[in-house]
């Protein structure tokens, strides 16, 4: 049961990265000119600083005092998942033009699940 609370905190700690995330790429991409993938990536880190401080705090407690081993871990599952965001995103926006907010929002879906699975059993397990 402790694991289903957890992913819920999670995925609301992933809205609020997904708000930042989103609000980030639209103000980059859209009213500064910037590439939409460099956009992407931005609005994605932004996101994973907003996600691992409130994910260490709030979703997982975690009081383990090695932070930079801790965030090291956290940062390279989320790099994983930029990659598989932005793979995603290219085959879902580029390829299968679909828009590219809705394959935005598609392959974020899907990057939750790694994300979770990686940080509740290797940074935070």
């Amino acid at each position: 049961m402790d694991v289903i609370l957890k992913f819920f905190k999670f995925g609301a700690v992933g809205f609020v990265g997904l708000v930042i995330d989103f609000g980030m790429t639209y103000l980059l991409k859209e009213k500064a000119g910037i590439n939409k993938f460099l956009a992407n990536t931005i609005g994605f880190a932004v996101a994973v600083l907003n996600n691992y401080m409130l994910n260490k705090y709030w979703t997982f407690a975690s009081v383990n005092p090695h932070y930079v081993r801790e965030f090291s871990s956290f940062l390279l599952i989320s790099i994983m998942g930029l990659l598989l965001n932005n793979g995603l995103l290219y085959l879902l926006h580029e390829k299968w033009k679909m828009p590219f907010y809705v394959a935005k929002t598609c392959s974020i879906g899907m990057v939750v699940i790694w994300n979770f699975s990686m940080n509740y059993l290797i940074t935070f397990g």
